[in-house]
């Protein structure tokens, strides 16, 4: 009985994906059906990639049927794959796309101001996704993936990781909850993400897994840049367990918190005024804080809301965090803003540290600026404050 399948989409909503339709033959070669509107332009070239990637896959016989809706060959090469491998062939082939030349490896300590999410089984958001300058680019394979979607995104995403110039974001997967989440590292981990998302972590062993299912894959496929961890903790459970959670790794360069499973969790409400979470929020703060790592809040739902979400970043940074999540390229200017430093705190901050340096030349070991004496903590934080802004531009 000849093996079928189907993946990828097509229609008038859709973009930069396309729908196969496969179907296995016991001979006659390849066939491949194509409508598309670039079929003039690009048509063979298409033709020529759908026959590669079976080749490469092992597929000698078979007809496929394909709906283009302007897919990039990364995208191509995803969905003829998950039509192979969801008609039951190809087992332990990829067909990968050509890679591009990484950036270098992202620091565990670099600026998260923002990270944009971006749902991993839609290609037309990856595109050019860079081009709206985060610090950060979020390829999502949990909660915006339907669950009979989750292998396509897997391969879609990977393929993304290796074909996908995304500027000088950095490049995140925020992979399932374990233990599926195990099975999206074998994918992305090849591809050396900069840093993985663990969503829903409740307890240090769940990062362990992940620390030891990405070391093991890692140094198979002969990766040696540093890929950091960020667990999302959204339960009661996971807040209470902040601290052994951020300790977990060495991997660990921030944590985070998801508001609306937390508050899910509590069964209470989640409002804009972020009362029902302050306490969960300052934890993990504090918890961050405490372990040297980075503290990051949680997305701000309302996209049409540009000055809720001003005050709300400008709180979260007073609080502690070093930024947070967005799930629309509006946002990401806002949240820039509120993630800055004031005018008025950066000229204080620099005449501290004015202050402080005049003291060291002079070999003195109080600091005063005017009439008042500058506590030591208070020249760090002025340090700290002037450091990120020559970070972000404000100071060359």
């Amino acid at each position: 009985m000849a093996r079928k399948s189907e993946a990828g989409r097509a229609g008038g909503d859709v973009r930069s994906d396309l729908h196969a339709l496969f179907e296995e033959r016991a001979g006659g070669g390849i066939e491949i059906d194509l409508r598309s509107r670039v079929d003039l332009y690009y048509g063979e070239q298409i033709r020529q990639q759908v026959r590669e990637v079976l080749q490469a896959l092992g597929v000698e016989h078979a007809h496929v049927a394909i709906t283009d809706e302007g897919a990039l060959p990364f995208v191509i090469a995803a969905r003829i794959e998950t039509v192979v491998r969801r008609a039951g062939l190809a087992a332990g082939k990829s067909a990968l796309p050509e890679a591009v030349t990484l950036r270098e490896p992202s620091a565990k300590d670099r600026l998260r101001r923002s990270r944009l999410y971006l749902p991993g089984n839609e290609p037309k958001y990856f595109i050019n996704a860079g081009l709206h300058g985060p610090d950060a680019v979020i390829l999502d394979l949990e909660d915006s993936v339907h669950y009979a979607e989750k292998d396509a995104a897997r391969l879609l995403v990977r393929n993304a990781l290796r074909a996908v110039d995304f500027g000088v974001a950095e490049r995140m997967v925020r992979i399932n909850q374990l233990p599926l989440g195990l099975a999206d590292l074998e994918e992305i981990v090849p591809q050396a993400p900069d840093l993985i998302l663990i969503p829903k972590v409740e307890m240090p062993e769940q990062v362990s897994d992940v620390v030891g299912a990405v070391e093991s894959i890692a140094k198979r496929s002969g990766i040696s840049r540093p890929i950091w961890l960020m667990p999302i903790l959204e339960s009661a459970l996971g807040i209470e367990n902040a601290f052994a959670i951020a300790t977990a790794s060495d991997r660990i360069a921030a944590i985070t918190i998801g508001l609306e499973d937390y508050t899910a969790d509590l069964g209470v409400a989640k409002t804009s005024g972020g009362a029902e979470s302050l306490y969960a929020r300052m934890r993990i703060v504090n918890a961050a804080h405490a372990a040297r790592v980075q503290a990051i809040d949680s997305v701000y739902g309302d996209v049409t809301d540009s000055e809720g979400l001003q005050h709300w970043g400008e709180a979260s940074r007073a609080m502690g965090f070093e930024g947070m999540g967005c799930i629309h390229p509006m946002q990401i200017e806002v949240i820039h803003r509120a993630f800055a430093p004031t005018m008025s705190e950066l000229e204080k901050a620099q005449k501290i540290v004015a202050a402080y340096n005049e003291a060291q030349m002079r070999g003195l070991g109080v600091v005063s600026l005017g009439s008042k004496m500058i506590d030591a903590p208070v020249v760090q934080r002025a340090m700290k404050l002037v450091a990120r802004a020559k970070q972000i531009g404000m100071l060359s």
